[in-house]
């Protein structure tokens, strides 16, 4: 790549949800009507964390998505933040929501409804792919529908993949996730993908996956365990810094999405571990604050 040429694009296809959130006394028991003494209204889903926190990072990001009509303010913000949008389709069906009960314990019960996320056709997803050129980034999440088939038509294009297995259920196992350039995992997801349980130490974790999936980057992240990297014979640790957070709610979304953007940016593997650790605990701070 010539020193003028611009970095590879990160595109994500990935979820927008609403989430609607209520605070309540205690949550709602079977049968009950129960008043909420707050509400509002606010952007979420995986992907359009991430792509927030690529473009606050100073990344350029393409968000694929699909949305309802009806919720166009949410693209809106997306743009604002600096997401190229272009690429978010809005649809006659309703948005991707979850109904978010918080008590004044800070205990939280949540509905979850996947709505226009799952709403992508195959073609819908080829011509994404053939609007990407050699060499971007992809990054992905377990949160819309079409990813066996999107990750090797990405692959066939050139393009590198991240992928995100959150949720982690069992029909990643069944992904062509050796078609990944890099992974982002927790514990849990981890644990899932290489056969272990959650009680694994992380080096553990690394090796199995390592074995499975030899070419592939691997980022575990472990929270107050800190974030590691392994690819062939270069493992490295990011201790994590000192907090105290009482809500780590989009911290894990905040480390993907500044983690790309230092990758984009050129940086090397450990700048990007420790730039992305250091806006995690922003993140937690934040949260914490609020």
């Amino acid at each position: 790549m010539r020193d003028d040429a611009p970095a590879p694009m990160l595109h994500n296809l990935g979820s927008i949800n609403l989430d609607h959130v209520y605070r309540v006394p205690h949550l709602v028991a079977p049968g009950e009507t129960l008043a909420s003494h707050d509400y509002r209204v606010g952007l979420g889903g995986k992907g359009a964390n991430q792509s927030l926190a690529m473009a606050r990072a100073g990344a350029r990001v393409c968000h694929w998505g699909r949305l309802g009509r009806q919720d166009a303010w949410a693209r809106d913000s997306l743009a604002r933040a600096g997401v190229d949008v272009t690429r978010v389709e809005l649809v006659d069906e309703p948005s991707g929501h979850a109904i978010i009960q918080v008590d004044d314990a800070g205990e939280n019960a949540i509905i979850l409804f996947a709505g226009a996320n799952h709403g992508f056709r195959g073609s819908d997803l080829a011509a994404l792919v053939e609007g990407a050129a050699e060499g971007d980034w992809l990054l992905l999440q377990n949160e819309c529908n079409g990813l066996e088939g999107l990750m090797n038509r990405a692959a066939e294009r050139g393009l590198a993949i991240a992928f995100n297995p959150a949720p982690m259920a069992a029909s990643v196992l069944a992904l062509p996730l050796e078609q990944c350039r890099l992974l982002f995992i927790n514990r849990t997801e981890a644990a899932g993908l290489a056969g272990l349980g959650a009680d694994a130490g992380a080096e553990t974790l690394l090796d199995a996956l390592a074995a499975r999936l030899p070419a592939c980057e691997l980022v575990l992240t472990l929270g107050g365990d800190g974030a590691w990297y392994h690819q062939g014979a270069l493992r490295l640790h990011r201790p994590a810094l000192s907090v105290e957070a009482v809500d780590t709610t989009g911290a894990g979304d905040t480390f993907i999405g500044y983690y790309l953007a230092a990758r984009q940016a050129g940086l090397d593997v450990e700048a990007c571990l420790a730039r992305a650790s250091a806006v995690e605990v922003e993140a937690l701070l934040a949260a914490e604050a609020s």
